[in-house]
Parts: structure tokens; C-alpha cells; sequence
């Protein structure tokens, strides 16, 4: 049995979802979220395989907040056979009552349209990763702890969690254990963020493990009534467009500060009444549940914010659709990063209108739809159905609830000395090597690492961590871009491709010759593998 704490990372390891982190202890072990992949399909695929781990043997889980790429495998831990607690402050546990079920319904619903498909008839069912019933019974599991006291999460692991300024109870999670202090930052908001605090922590630790979202980028120092001007702008340009202003929200966190400063605009006479339509109802009961705490929240300024008579919560399908017929509204929709949810059904009905405006206000993670689009893609494929982009695309920056390269080194400062190793976590590759190149050159910690998903690292007190197991190969390709991405972009310019090629005969050579070329590649792999066996 090992005299040091092991940590194994399951996810959010050179990628910005699917956060799981395996702590090993004295026969007892730890997780720190369990959270679902999204992104392109190959990653989401991710969702699918077993558990890296014995669910059986699964002493605890710490939970930082509810977001679901931190919280959205909970259910299928569940359901696989973990009984033990999941600790997670009162406010997150407000929010999972919420969450988790939905989650479940849109597991079901997205098996249950994808198996519809016309080009799915041959192939097998889809079953859904998990059911409404396993999200309830990962609820129940749901155990509250406030911040700043320690508890025992096990015989071997005390905790203790921080505010970390992210979303409604977001926190950092404090380790002590077998004579080592480690110190997870889970999501970081930044500074002077809108609701909360600013994070917060203890220093003088072993081993860091910080989020890296944009630990390459330096956003404008922007204030609440300044992005309040930047939306202000955004929604009067876009509805003298005439069309709807469509945004893609996460429903917890992003849904609740757009309709926060919405409403300032409204209250403050900036803006006219427009007719706000929240399309999500997840954004719904979350909204309750900041209302049932608005108390609590900072910048909540005057006049009627969540139940404003602006805004509009669509509860039905039905409702939904009657948005169809509608030009200049303010649609906010999830998911997020367009990935699921009505947020595909209204950008279907919207990116083909020039006189519509798509208005980004959040991250897009490589090789979702939402990125995509973002990165200027002329057609795009929601369904299987090819639809142009010929509305205005735009974005807002100033929303973000992560910190940026400032705020993650400000984090950082605040917690040295480093008497370890600093990890640098749930990012894409790009801005974790720019934030590690930058951390090395101040000397932030003995030693700086990149972890993969799949390596196991022991972690001594007062000393660097040290790699124990590397990660699969398999799994880390999955990470960014796959080839359904290439796929898709393939298909969506095929045909204007073919019709550009002068006559019918050519066009037929020209399929043909692609044919070929598919058979022969697939030939030549059967060739090498029967070589190598």
C-alpha cells in the first residue's frame, strides 16, 4: 500500500469538461466531481465507457459545484452501485435538485430523437447513459457542508471548502491527508464578478490543482455597467435588425446575470420594453432557485430583476415552437455550447435569416457546435439537416463566470508558497501550455505539470509530484476536433462542391473517384494489420 496520497485523473485533463480526479489514501478513495464530456462526439463518446475505477470501492465524492460537466456523471455512478455520500454546499444541492433530473430527461430525449434519424434505421438502439430515476437517486445522495469548516469526508480525508467565486455555491476543496495538503480550485470566477465574492483560499499547500479555462487570454478589464453598455448595444443593433436576437445560455449562472442587467437596462429606461423569451426550463428553475437566495447576492441593484414583466418563461414544447413565427424577440435558450436542448431547434430557425443576430456569451469548447459557428463556418449541420449561416454572428466576452490569465495568477499568487508540484487542469492544450510557459518563468511551484487523462501521479508532502502510470492514447485523441467534426464540414460543402464541377459526367467520375479512394484506404489498413499480427 503506498505511504503517499495517488492521484488519477479522469477527465478535464487537456480538455475543459468531464472533470473527475481520483485520490487514493490508506485503502480509502476519494473523488473530487464526477462530470460529463461535451464537446465533439468522439469526446462524448467518453460518456459511455466504464468507469476508470471500482464504483464499489468508492469511499466519498466532493463536488465543487453543479455545473454538469462537474456534476452530470453522478447519476451514472450512481446507478453503476456507489452508495456513499456526495458532499457539496446547500446551494449546489438546491441546484442538483434541478439539475440532475434534467439531465436525465435530456439523456432519454436525446436517445430517443437520435434513434428517429433516418439515417440511424440500421443501426442499433441507442440506449440513454442514464435515466430521470438514476439523477433523482443521485440526489438523494446529496449531502450539504457549509464553507470553511473542516468535516472528515473519510476516515483518511479531511476537507474543507472555499468560496471560489464561480456560480451560486461554487467552491474550492481543501485536502488533508496521510501528512499532505492538497488544494483543488475547481471552476475560479473572476474578480468582482456579479452575485459573489471574489475566491478565496489558504496558502502555503503542497499541491495545487488550478482550472486553466483562459490561461491564455487576458479579457478587457470590463465592469458590470460597462458590459452592461456592450449588451446594451448588442440588443438595440439587433432588433433594428428586425430579426430575433438569439442567445446560446448556459441555464445556471450566465441565463441569471443576462436578465440581471437585462432588467437594469429596462428599469434604467436604456432600453424599451423588448419581449424576452427565457427557452429553457432548467434557466427556469434555476432563476428560482436565485430568486429563493437573491438575498445573499451582491450588484442585485433596485427594482424587479427574475420576475421582471419583460421576460417570458417558456414552459412546453408547444411554447417553444410558437417562437418560430416571431421576429424581433430576445430568445435565450440552452445549451450553452449548442450541444443540446432548444437552443439547436431556435439556431435552426434563425442562422439562415440575415436579419437574425446569434450573440455568444460564453465558452465554446473545440469541436461543439457553438464553436463552430463561432469560428465562421458558412453551413452547419443541426439534426442531420444542413443549415446555411447567413445571420449576424457576434459575441460577448465580459460574461465569462472563469477567471482569466490575470485572475487565475492573482489565484495563484495568493496561495504560495508551493512546496510541490502546481497541475494545470481543465483547459484545452493551447491555453494550458501558454498558462504553464508563463508560470515557469515566475517560478510559481518546484514544478509545473500538464496532466493527461488516464495518469496517475503520487503526491508527497513537500516535495514534487511524480508520475506513477501514464494516460491511454486512446483516450487523450478524443480530446478537440474529431473526424465527425471533418465529417461534418465535409458534408455540408459536398454538394455546393459536385454542383461546381462542369457537367453530370464529371460529377459522377468525381464520386466515384472518392469511393475508390475510401475502399483502397480500407484495404491497405486490413493489409497492415494482418502484417503486424
Amino acid at each position: 500500500m503506498s505511504k503517499e496520497p495517488k492521484i488519477t485523473f479522469h477527465g478535464a485533463a487537456g480538455t475543459v469538461t468531464g472533470s473527475c480526479m481520483e485520490l487514493q489514501y490508506g485503502g480509502q478513495t476519494v473523488l473530487i466531481d464526477c462530470g460529463l464530456f461535451q464537446g465533439s462526439r468522439t469526446l462524448e463518446t467518453l460518456n459511455r465507457e466504464s468507469f476508470s475505477f471500482d464504483v464499489r470501492r468508492l469511499d466519498a465524492v466532493i463536488l465543487t459545484h453543479a455545473h454538469i460537466d462537474h456534476s452530470g456523471l453522478l447519476p451514472k455512478l450512481v446507478a453503476e452501485g456507489y452508495r456513499g455520500p456526495i458532499y457539496a454546499t446547500a446551494h449546489t444541492r438546491d441546484l442538483l435538485y434541478h439539475m440532475l433530473p434534467d439531465a436525465g430527461r435530456i439523456q432519454e430525449s436525446e436517445a430517443e430523437r437520435r434513434n428517429r434519424r433516418q439515417d440511424r434505421r440500421d443501426e442499433a438502439p441507442i440506449e440513454p447513459i442514464y435515466t430521470e430515476a438514476d439523477s433523482k437517486a443521485a440526489y438523494e445522495q446529496v449531502e450539504t457542508v457549509g464553507l470553511n469548516r473542516w468535516f472528515d469526508a473519510t476516515l483518511a480525508f479531511k476537507a474543507r471548502l472555499w468560496n471560489a467565486g464561480h456560480i451560486l455555491g461554487s467552491a474550492s476543496v481543501e485536502l488533508e491527508v496521510g501528512g499532505t495538503r492538497l488544494f483543488f480550485s475547481g471552476d475560479l470566477g473572476p474578480d468582482h464578478k456579479a452575485f459573489h465574492a471574489d475566491p478565496e483560499g489558504p496558502n502555503g499547500l503542497d499541491h495545487i490543482f488550478c482550472e486553466s479555462t483562459y490561461g491564455d487570454r487576458v479579457r478587457e478589464d470590463v465592469t458590470i455597467e460597462q458590459r452592461r453598455t456592450l449588451l446594451e448595444a448588442e440588443i438595440k443593433a439587433a432588433l433594428t435588425r428586425g430579426g430575433n436576437l438569439v442567445i446560446p445560455v448556459f441555464a445556471l449562472e450566465r441565463t441569471q446575470e443576462l436578465l440581471l442587467d437585462i432588467a437594469t437596462l429596462i428599469n434604467t429606461g436604456r432600453l424599451a420594453h423588448p419581449s424576452v423569451f427565457i427557452d429553457s426550463p432548467l434557466a427556469t428553475r434555476a432563476t428560482e432557485v436565485f430568486a429563493k437566495h437573491a438575498g445573499e447576492l451582491e450588484d442585485m441593484g433596485s427594482g424587479e430583476v427574475f420576475r421582471h414583466p419583460s421576460f417570458h418563461y417558456t414552459g412546453s414544447a408547444m411554447e417553444s415552437m410558437r417562437l418560430n413565427d416571431m421576429s424581433g424577440a430576445i430568445i435565450m435558450a440552452a445549451s450553452g455550447m449548442c450541444e443540446a436542448g432548444r437552443i439547436r431547434h431556435h439556431l435552426r430557425h434563425n442562422l439562415a435569416r440575415r436579419e437574425s443576430t446569434i450573440l455568444f456569451v460564453g465558452f465554446q469548447a473545440a469541436g461543439s457546435l457553438g464553436r463552430t459557428i463561432l469560428d465562421g463556418a458558412n453551413r452547419v449541420r443541426i439534426w442531420g439537416q444542413d443549415v446555411a449561416v447567413r445571420a449576424q454572428i457576434r459575441r460577448i466576452d465580459s460574461y465569462s463566470a472563469h477567471g482569466d490569465q490575470n485572475d487565475l495568477l492573482r489565484w495563484i499568487k495568493r496561495r504560495q508558497p508551493i512546496d510541490g508540484s502546481l497541475f494545470l487542469s481543465h483547459g484545452e492544450a493551447g491555453s494550458i501550455e501558454t498558462f504553464r510557459r508563463l508560470l515557469e518563468a515566475d517560478n510559481a511551484a518546484m514544478s509545473i505539470i500538464t496532466p493527461r487523462i488516464g495518469e496517475t501521479y503520487s503526491l508527497p508532502s513537500r516535495g514534487a509530484a511524480k508520475r506513477l502510470k501514464t494516460g491511454d492514447p486512446e483516450l487523450q485523441s478524443a480530446v478537440g476536433r474529431d473526424w465527425q467534426n471533418d465529417y461534418a464540414d465535409f458534408s455540408v460543402h459536398l454538394k455546393k462542391e459536385l454542383q461546381s464541377i462542369e457537367s453530370a459526367s464529371a460529377r459522377r467520375e468525381a464520386l466515384a473517384r472518392m469511393g475508390e479512394i475510401l475502399r483502397s484506404y480500407q484495404s491497405h489498413r486490413e493489409k497492415r494489420k494482418s502484417r503486424n499480427s
